[in-house]
């Protein structure tokens, strides 16, 4: 008699994780899209833990909006609210379509960059110089009531 072992090894498990998780990232926006009849998404408080707190901008602050634009199809308002967020959803898309690859064929593809500590570094340089600048913008452009009112601090 033969066995079938439909058990599922370690990297295969983070594989389907990771697939998972970029299809969700995926889909949030189309559900705020979605409820979004009355386009109150620019004045919505934001959910953002560090921006209820402080009423500054986090790194990743705006992510999500944009992606929502971005499926509207309002690529300047998109990239306005986070120039990182088309990027996201071209990096979810491959990311669903290589891990898919990988567990078809069982072989490994990209692994020496995304694993690659030079692109890592690089990209954290990047998010910090860019949200350095958006801090400062924002700073700029808002009062300190402003600030206050994006806060939990009315």
């Amino acid at each position: 008699m033969t066995s079938i072992d439909f058990t599922i090894n370690t990297k295969s498990r983070r594989k389907i994780y990771g697939i998972l998780g970029a299809f969700i990232t995926l889909m949030v926006p189309n559900i705020l899209l979605f409820f979004n009849q009355e386009n109150h998404l620019d004045t919505a408080q934001s959910f953002c833990p560090f921006k209820m707190l402080t009423g500054l901008p986090c790194p990743g602050c705006g992510i999500t909006k944009s992606m929502v634009y971005f499926y509207e199809g309002d690529i300047l308002k998109s990239v306005y609210y986070h120039i990182l967020g088309p990027l996201v959803i071209a990096f979810c898309i491959v990311t669903i379509v290589v891990l898919s690859t990988e567990l078809i064929t069982k072989k490994e593809y990209f692994n020496k960059w995304l694993f690659n500590k030079k692109l890592a570094y690089g990209l954290g340089i990047f998010l910090a110089t860019y949200h350095f600048i958006r801090i400062i913008y924002f700073i700029k452009t808002n009062s300190i009531d402003d600030i206050l009112h994006q806060s939990i601090w009315r």
